[in-house]
């Protein structure tokens, strides 16, 4: 299977809708149900919303990736935005400097089988997420 992928820029709110679309167009290349998708989108919603109210710019790089026979849809969100300063406490539930319910990053972690998250303030941060085709 030939290795196919999308980047999708994110500057405002409706381009997390096309971020969610294209993750759509993928992994329905890779079987996955609609519950599934769902959750992917739903994954990527999260992801992206904090690069708009964080980082303002940022991309979503979306890719079938392999591992033997196993196959994934790979999700890269990277912005230059302010960085997160205390990534664990940014991974608890209910945590927010936005004032939001604080549940972005924890639960896109939640929903995908691999996360990491990669972050230095006044740099960046780098989110890498996968789901994998059953």
């Amino acid at each position: 299977m030939e290795a196919e992928s999308a980047v999708v820029a994110i500057r405002h709110e409706s381009d997390i809708v096309a971020a969610r679309r294209e993750s759509r167009t993928l992994g329905s290349k890779l079987g996955f149900t609609s519950g599934e998708l769902t959750v992917i989108a739903t994954a990527i919603s999260e992801i992206a919303r904090n690069i708009v109210v964080y980082a303002k710019t940022g991309e979503i790089h979306l890719e079938i990736v392999m591992d033997g026979q196993r196959r994934a849809l790979q999700v890269i969100a990277k912005d230059q935005g302010p960085g997160i300063a205390d990534i664990t406490r940014a991974m608890t539930d209910g945590f927010s400097t936005a004032g939001g319910l604080g549940l972005g990053l924890p639960g896109a972690k939640r929903l995908m089988d691999e996360f990491e998250i990669h972050s230095e303030p006044g740099r960046g941060t780098t989110v890498t997420m996968k789901k994998w085709a059953r």
